[in-house]
């Protein structure tokens, strides 16, 4: 099979590796979408693991084949698969940090080479682990590039969850990316009054078409002045940071009342530096939160919101894009701004399809 291998310094390429073999509980699952997520970019820009890997975790596509004792999917169920599921009864998944599982951090899909995902690949292995409790069916009639948008709103929820906002809140999301427009979908379901910041024109009005009440371009507009317009001079109830931009962070303590929560979501690497004031979180009581990676109990309610529609995912589908083509993917989701025809929002891999096939 063909996958995008992941071979250091930041080098992505397409190469032929052997289509992995599964055992007893396993799956082999014939990718058909592939979404790109900023954390496995992150990984390869700054080569945060060692090569060969092959990246992509967003995965939705048919069962190819079932290993002995499978009796949950058989060929031909079309499927998305979570590649990180706990064991249930350690220490921290009896305190519902799944996230922080040894278990959990074992990924348990592969394309081959250590086990990273696979998605970027055309197909994957899935562990036993993971067959047991990862995998949901995806109803006729949504489309694969929809389906594999349901790891990603899992994480999404998960932190809207822990913050746990009520209708009457004022929030304020931080970038309308891919992952800033989930968030302000699911807080227009809670019915929040939901203002967005973005720098991006078309990002600014797909955000109201998402939900936002009021979209903003921090380099024109007064953020943290129109939050406390909107709340009697006190400032937004809670911030989601949907990016890493620098000095989000900042303008969200500037944009907060007194006891507001702030969500860090988009704070993944270690090279990432945040300084504050320690009064601004002291005094001010606000709490600063972090939420990472999708939750096992929100599994089946997050496969609900993208397979019923309740969460309109596929409008932030921008580019589906065959597998050889894959660093024009990447360089896409990294630097929007550099493709300002080309309006890049949710990219999408599909590893069965290239370029040289389409313009045949």
């Amino acid at each position: 099979m063909r996958a995008a291998v992941y071979r250091g310094e930041s080098v992505v390429s397409v190469d032929e590796v052997p289509t992995p073999a599964i055992g007893d509980g396993e799956i082999l699952i014939r990718v058909e979408a592939c979404g790109v997520c900023h954390t496995d970019l992150k990984k390869i820009e700054y080569n945060l693991l060692g090569p060969p890997r092959i990246f992509g975790h967003e995965t939705a596509g048919v069962v190819a084949a079932v290993g002995k004792n499978v009796t949950k999917y058989q060929p031909g169920d079309r499927v998305i698969a979570f590649h990180h599921i706990p064991c249930g009864a350690c220490f921290y998944c009896k305190r519902k940090l799944y996230a922080q599982c040894p278990v959990y951090k074992k990924v348990g899909i592969t394309a081959g080479f250590e086990p990273a995902g696979g998605g970027f690949a055309q197909y994957v292995r899935v562990m036993d682990w993971i067959v047991e409790r990862g995998v949901e069916k995806i109803p006729d009639g949504v489309p694969f590039e929809t389906a594999a948008f349901v790891e990603p709103v899992n994480t999404c929820l998960k932190a809207v969850d822990q913050c746990d906002p009520q209708p009457d809140d004022v929030v304020l999301v931080q970038g309308q990316g891919p992952i800033g427009l989930i968030f302000t979908m699911i807080l227009k379901l809670r019915g929040c009054t939901v203002v967005t910041t973005d720098t991006l024109p078309l990002r600014l009005e797909l955000s109201r078409q998402s939900g936002a009440h009021y979209a903003l371009d921090p380099r024109t507009d007064d953020v943290a002045a129109k939050l406390k317009e909107l709340t009697e001079g006190r400032g937004a109830d809670m911030v989601f940071v949907a990016t890493n931009v620098k000095g989000l962070v900042e303008e969200a303590i500037r944009s907060t009342r007194p006891g507001a929560k702030i969500m860090l979501f988009a704070q993944t690497s270690d090279k990432e530096r945040i300084e504050l004031s320690g009064a601004s979180i002291c005094v001010a009581e606000r709490s600063l939160l972090g939420s990472y990676s999708a939750s096992v109990d929100i599994q089946a309610a997050s496969a609900d919101l993208v397979f019923s529609g309740k969460l309109p995912v596929h409008l932030l589908i921008s580019h589906c894009v065959p597998l050889d083509k894959i660093e024009f993917a990447f360089r896409l989701a990294t630097h929007p701004g550099e493709f300002p025809q080309e309006n890049p929002l949710k990219i999408v891999v599909r590893p069965q399809q290239f370029a040289q096939e389409q313009n045949a």
